[in-house]
């Protein structure tokens, strides 16, 4: 298993962008974690090659990155993605991160998460 380091951007003013590549199915990547308590706003962008049977799960922590569950998307469907994507996370928790649990020798994706404190968009 790799940690994959984020490169970090703030494209605009109170948004942070956070892109993890690339996240393959050797060994079953995992995203460095990215302390969210302050974010009320989490979308997450998936994309690239997935493979023969690829999927990424997007999890949280509430437990300091202990313990780690499937997020939800809006409709309270579980974040494992399998198809390239754009979806806002539900949850709001203390750490979030993603990891490909699984794929083949060519399996290479792309993990985009977008994270605005408090507010609304555009303001």
């Amino acid at each position: 298993m790799a940690t994959i380091t984020g490169v970090w951007t703030q494209p605009v003013g109170g948004i942070s962008r956070a892109v993890f590549t690339p996240m393959t199915s050797t060994g079953s990547d995992v995203s460095t974690e990215i302390e969210a308590p302050d974010f009320a706003h989490k979308e997450v962008q998936v994309f690239g090659t997935f493979g023969a049977g690829g999927n990424v799960a997007i999890e949280g922590s509430l437990d300091g990155g202990t313990t780690w569950a499937v997020l939800n998307d809006v409709s309270s469907t579980a974040l494992n993605v399998t198809t390239a994507k754009i979806e806002k996370i539900q949850e709001t928790c203390a750490r979030i991160r993603a990891r490909v649990t699984a794929g083949d020798g060519t399996t290479s994706l792309t993990v985009v998460f977008v994270l605005k404190s408090g507010g609304t968009y555009g303001s």
